[in-house]
């Protein structure tokens, strides 16, 4: 009973003294050097030191130094030792309307004072004004949300719709594309193409299938395979853009010619946009590039406002209706939960009333020009800079260059990162509200790193 009651004690000192950091906008030196210690030590003996190694490629000599602290401005956020950053990485895609954007924050503080969460068993009026908004806002006839807490799990949620809508044919074949990610939970690993990332969980959700992105040809020849022998296809999923697979940008015609494949077969159409959406590439939705409208669309990412995890499945209501019977057939505690839900309909505003979608497509070609401008006299190390509105990649010759140049970035009040699934190529996805003097500012950067970039690391 003593050494319970000791190890109480212990945790409500330690978490006292938290507690008492967290009141704090800004910390002493010394405070400053102890939420380092801490940060370190905690991330080595109860996170995953593996994060330590990786965080190498961001830190001056692996001293994992750098601590995110808070945010300055919509734009930057600053370290523990109080130096800014330029966050040209926008959390992989979740600071579309910036970091702390103060309608977001005053909608999500607005209903913590009234309710933060809801009993589960009445009907919450946030959840029903945000599918509402969701159908007026998404394309086509999308009509009814399944709200989640994360990208994955808005993933898992349309696989589950594809299956139910196909339960009576009992088709459960998957279509996904080489190079593309949906998420690591078992469903939505299935579809995600990288094998390191596979290997590991395998035996993975039957019936998935893998072809190449932008070949239309060969998703043809595959879903007619599949029918040829009894395994016919309940659904295609693919990212509009590919993000993690290193910005990989479709052939003008591929999402259409997909569309017309999936009924011709029978199939439903799934977009990930996850990380497309929201007005990262310059329209509200990266589908609208394409004049196509799926079955199924899932959002997270940017969809909470850079303040809360949320996510939200939208479907027509041909595939949602299968649903209707038993509500209960899919359910998460917190999907959809109040404050979630004004985080949300507030980023829909703030994106309406900024026009920040046109403001994505505007910056976003600025910002290509200026990057492209920068490499110009460095085709020994940049293959390519491409993009969608401010969403950019940035292809190296080699994996090394492209840590080095990440490196330089971030030594120069930078933030930049590799994907997931390709790691020559780095990506450029600041927030939508970036300014021109900071995009002057990475255009100068990136001039200067590729200068100094070791030319032992090239091939």
């Amino acid at each position: 009973m003593e050494a319970s009651m000791k190890n109480y004690n212990e945790v409500y000192e330690y978490t006292q003294k938290v507690l008492g950091i967290i009141e704090k906008a800004d910390v002493t030196q010394e405070e400053a050097q102890w939420i380092t210690n801490e940060t370190v030590n905690g991330f080595r003996e109860n996170v995953n030191a593996g994060f330590l190694d990786y965080r190498k490629s961001v830190t001056k000599g692996g001293q994992y130094a750098s601590v995110e602290w808070k945010d300055a401005g919509l734009n930057c956020f600053v370290d523990v030792n109080g130096k800014e950053y330029i966050d040209c990485l926008g959390g992989f895609g979740i600071y579309n309307v910036g970091h702390s954007n103060p309608k977001v924050i005053k909608a999500v503080k607005d209903q913590m004072n009234r309710q933060p969460l809801h009993s589960q068993d009445l009907l919450d009026p946030l959840r029903a004004m945000l599918a509402k908004t969701l159908a007026m806002l998404t394309p086509g006839d999308l009509k009814y949300s399944f709200f989640g807490n994360s990208g994955t799990e808005a993933v898992e949620a349309a696989l589950k719709m594809a299956k139910i809508y196909h339960s009576e044919e009992g088709r459960s074949t998957f279509i996904a594309t080489t190079r593309a990610f949906h998420g690591k939970s078992l469903g939505s690993l299935s579809g995600t193409a990288k094998g390191v990332f596979r290997k590991p969980f395998m035996p993975l959700v039957n019936g998935f299938r893998h072809v190449a992105f932008g070949d239309i040809d060969m998703m043809q020849k595959t879903m007619h395979a599949c029918q040829l022998v009894g395994e016919d296809v309940a659904a295609v999923i693919v990212e509009p853009i590919q993000g993690e697979g290193g910005v990989i940008i479709p052939p003008d015609d591929y999402l259409a010619k997909l569309r017309q494949l999936c009924d011709d077969y029978g199939a439903l159409l799934i977009f990930d946009e996850v990380q497309t959406g929201m007005g990262r590439t310059g329209k509200m939705f990266c589908a609208e590039h394409y004049g196509v409208t799926p079955d199924i669309i899932t959002l997270a990412k940017a969809f909470g406002g850079g303040v809360m995890p949320a996510s939200a499945t939208v479907a027509t209501e041909k595939v949602f209706e299968k649903l209707f019977d038993n509500p209960f057939l899919h359910t998460t505690t917190f999907g959809g939960n109040p404050l979630a839900c004004a985080a949300a309909l507030a980023t829909i505003n703030v994106l309406i009333e900024e026009n920040l979608p046109q403001r994505a497509a505007e910056m976003g070609e600025y910002m290509l020009n200026g990057l492209r401008e920068a490499a110009a006299e460095h085709g020994d190390k940049v293959l390519e800079v491409r993009g969608k509105g401010l969403l950019i990649g940035i292809e190296f010759v080699s994996d090394e260059i492209g840590y080095e140049v990440a490196k330089g970035f971030f030594d120069n009040g930078i933030l930049t990162a590799g994907t997931l699934i390709n790691a020559k190529t780095i990506r450029i996805e600041p927030p939508l509200t970036i300014e021109k003097e900071q995009c002057e500012k990475v255009f100068a950067t990136f001039a200067k790193v590729l200068k100094e970039v070791n030319k032992s690391v090239l091939v």
